[in-house]
């Protein structure tokens, strides 16, 4: 095929969503153009995950289903789209965004989504934003043991209603002229004079005036390693490493499941003052594993619309950010799920609150009688202490202690932890306005360039971004 036919107004290297959302809002203001997505994964419509039917993770080959595909994580994802509160000026949650173009315009760019999600088959109730006497009083209580909790509305689509969703907009996509290759990975750019100009597949070359980085978090290392090779400029972010914590859905944390669905807790936890928080809680949902393209396994959790448990899970996530001479937070955070995945012949790890407290592991026999049921049924016993930092794992169990202050039964010792569960936020790309890099015509968008943090945001960047390329 010539360099001709190869050549694209625009191409988009991820179909997640911050590359879905680009290529739905530029084909809608300028549908003469030839967009072009290019994802290593399959179409939402062929993606799925063989654990439910053989209780065992088999590492699908050669990507994970769960992480790779059309709609990227959040196919498979409980799908939980964060909105913003009207009586705050800031847009509290989602990552830089906000900090880039602003908070009136990020609400803005949410409620456009939000109403593309509704068009698209969105779940129409939101949670959180009736019983705000009550939230409040959660809220002075977790402030009086120096915890925030941040409710903010959320719109809960479902694992199985969002791959249905995305299936709808990827659709859509291919019905209004946008080109999607699938089972395609992306091996290089191509610059030319300090200039962007087109993507080097493992077939064949293709060209674009405009060229945008896509990747979801699934991709930070990628990203990160063409930053290194062709000079993008990044600063070293924060890593977030940490467990899925599962509890049964009783007393104090289903009245929060009741009230706000999610209810996001943050706190400065001693005696080192990290930030430790709560993130992606799945009322009545299902830890699940998920496999990167190295092929660790982590930790994640998701939610049905249907299918229910009697459990609660969500991460406990502590942030770190490295300084000089340090600058790889990617590859540590790789070193970290590696060891623990070491210590479980890949799998991940469960264990007791109860024996981690008390120095031990534990055992198969041990968790099968446990008061709180594992629903991840491939997670294999053992002890995360030896997987995990001391640090990150002190700042972990003592924001549990805290937070049994606030969410009576949170210490309880047969509460599980999984572990690993690492978000992979930490490229931050240095982007202008129009989210360029330092590299002319290249952007880079969503969770794995360190500008977003979850589904809505993601999804607003590319928004965004289609109307700022031409």
């Amino acid at each position: 095929m010539s360099k001709k036919n190869n050549k694209y107004d625009v191409i988009i290297i991820g179909a997640g969503p911050s590359g879905v959302f680009t290529a739905y809002e530029l084909n809608k203001i300028s549908p003469e153009k030839k967009i072009l997505i290019i994802e290593k994964g399959r179409s939402v419509h062929k993606r799925y995950c063989p654990i439910p039917k053989l209780n065992r993770c088999v590492k699908c080959k050669p990507y994970c289903h769960i992480t790779t595909g059309f709609a990227g994580a959040g196919a498979f994802s409980d799908a939980k789209l964060s909105l913003y509160d009207t009586e705050v000026e800031e847009v509290l949650v989602g990552g830089n965004l906000p900090e880039v173009i602003g908070h009136k315009h990020t609400k803005d760019l949410i409620d456009y989504c939000d109403e593309i999600y509704l068009e698209f088959g969105g779940e129409k109730n939101i949670a959180g934003v009736e019983h705000k006497d009550e939230i409040k009083k959660i809220k002075n209580k977790a402030k009086s043991h120096d915890i925030n909790l941040v409710d903010i509305p959320i719109r809960h689509l479902g694992t199985e209603k969002s791959r249905e969703l995305y299936g709808k907009l990827e659709d859509y996509l291919i019905e209004n002229g946008v080109e999607i290759i699938f089972q395609s990975p992306v091996k290089d750019l191509i610059i030319e004079d300090g200039q962007a100009v087109g993507v080097i597949t493992e077939s064949q070359n293709y060209y674009g005036e405009k060229i945008v980085v896509s990747v979801g978090r699934n991709g930070a290392d990628f990203l990160s390693d063409l930053c290194d090779k062709h000079n993008i400029t990044k600063s070293v972010g924060v890593v977030d490493i940490g467990v899925r914590f599962e509890m049964k859905s009783e007393g104090d944390i289903q009245k929060v499941n009741e009230l706000m669905y999610e209810g996001k807790f943050i706190g400065e936890i001693a005696p080192f003052k990290d930030k430790v928080r709560t993130f992606c809680q799945n009322p009545d949902g299902f830890v699940a594993a998920e496999v990167y393209d190295s092929g660790i396994s982590l930790a994640n959790g998701h939610a049905y619309k249907e299918k229910k448990s009697v459990n609660t899970n969500f991460a406990i996530l502590s942030s770190h950010k490295f300084t000089e001479p340090f600058n790889k937070p990617i590859e540590y955070a790789h070193k970290v799920a590696e060891l623990t995945n070491l210590l479980s012949n890949g799998d991940v790890v469960v264990q007791r609150f109860g024996d981690i407290l008390n120095g031990k592991r534990t055992w198969k026999k041990e968790l099968e009688n446990n008061s709180v049921e594992a629903t991840l049924k491939t997670a294999m016993p053992g002890d995360i202490t030896l997987g995990i930092p001391y640090r990150t794992m002190t700042n972990i169990v003592n924001f549990i202690l805290e937070m049994d202050k606030v969410v009576k039964g949170f210490a309880n010792p047969d509460n599980l932890l999984y572990g690993p569960e690492i978000k992979f936020y930490s490229n931050a790309i240095k982007l202008d306005e129009n989210l360029e890099t330092n590299i002319k015509n290249l952007h880079a968008i969503g969770d794995g360039a360190g500008l977003t943090r979850g589904l809505m945001m993601a999804s607003c960047s590319g928004v965004y971004l289609a109307r700022k390329l031409f």
